[in-house]
């Protein structure tokens, strides 16, 4: 029983020499480093924390306020302690602005002390890493990316073959086109919700188109009553007549007679000659408030000879 009592008191006298070694270390002078409102500076200190560090430079800290290391830090020699202020800051994000007070030292660790966290593509403005200051504006712009499958039309062309045996102005279709069809793969990207581009990363044909295909007349002349006419643009027609009961003179001022029709001027222009199979030469000199499109109105000598011509079709030569 003596024995064990003389090995405990050694013991007892170690612990308590290793107790007031510890005591006496924290209660040693250390140097360490102070950051805080816009001054560094190094000091010798006996503060036991960095609590008791700030209590003896009477550094008092506001509720947003951050202090690093955090104030129940043990002290110890070479430290740095770095003091925060908060200060205000516009942040809009997720569709809501608002003011906010943060200690933080760029703008990606503000977004992290009021709690907004950053996904992967998502953008800020200014940049996460830019040093922070008091009244930022900072904003988020949340990235969003979607790919879509569309099956899109596939327009046709159309291949034109000249052909001698059709008039100046005729065509004939020989094969009608047909669109074809497509599955297109887009890349979709959204900002806040709303789209900003989108890129096509694939396209698959799922049928081809079909061309259409056109003669295109280019015979320039034609021969009546011994006459070779050349022109430059032939116009299908659907012709009346009209004669003086509708008045003498013409809407160009030119007096009505044979060889006067009227015409659309977006067709025909006015004061173009023209050959009309069944009438003749002609000039276009008048318009008529129902002739529109390919549509004329000939002239004839009495109202007998216009009720005999009728409506017809007739062919109309555009002259050179």
């Amino acid at each position: 029983m003596k024995a064990g009592r003389r090995l405990i008191l050694p013991l007892a006298l170690a612990a308590t020499l290793a107790l007031c070694g510890l005591a006496y270390v924290s209660l040693a002078t250390k140097e360490v480093t102070l950051a805080a409102d816009g001054r560094e500076v190094t000091l010798k200190t006996k503060a036991r924390s960095v609590a008791d560090l700030l209590r003896a430079q009477r550094i008092d800290l506001g509720p947003q306020d951050r202090v690093d290391p955090p104030p129940e830090t043990p002290l110890a020699g070479g430290m740095r302690v770095e003091v925060r202020r908060a200060v205000p800051v516009n942040l809009a994000v997720d569709g809501e602005v608002k003011s906010v007070l943060v200690a933080a030292g760029t703008v990606r660790e503000a977004l992290v002390a009021v709690g907004v966290a950053l996904g992967e593509k998502d953008l800020v403005y200014p940049a996460a890493d830019e040093a922070l200051r008091p009244g930022m504006d900072i904003r988020v712009v949340r990235v969003r990316e979607e790919v879509k499958e569309v099956e899109v039309s596939l327009p046709y062309d159309t291949r034109r073959i000249l052909d001698g045996e059709l008039l100046v102005g005729q065509q004939k279709v020989v094969q009608e086109g047909r669109p074809g069809k497509a599955r297109q793969r887009w890349l979709l990207t959204y900002h806040d919700g709303q789209e900003v581009s989108r890129v096509m990363q694939d396209s698959q044909v799922l049928e081809a188109p079909v061309e259409r295909v056109v003669r295109v007349g280019t015979q320039n002349q034609v021969s009546r009553g011994g006459q070779v006419i050349r022109f430059s643009r032939v116009v299908d027609a659907v012709a009346t007549a009209y004669s003086y009961s509708t008045g003498s003179v013409t809407a160009t001022g030119a007096p009505a007679r044979y060889g006067v029709v009227a015409v659309d001027p977006a067709v025909i222009p006015l004061g173009t000659r023209l050959y009309i199979d069944g009438y003749g030469y002609a000039t276009a000199l008048d318009v008529g408030s129902h002739i529109r499109g390919n549509r004329i109105d000939v002239f004839l000598e009495s109202e007998e000879a216009a009720r005999r011509w009728g409506v017809r079709r007739v062919r109309v030569y555009v002259l050179d």
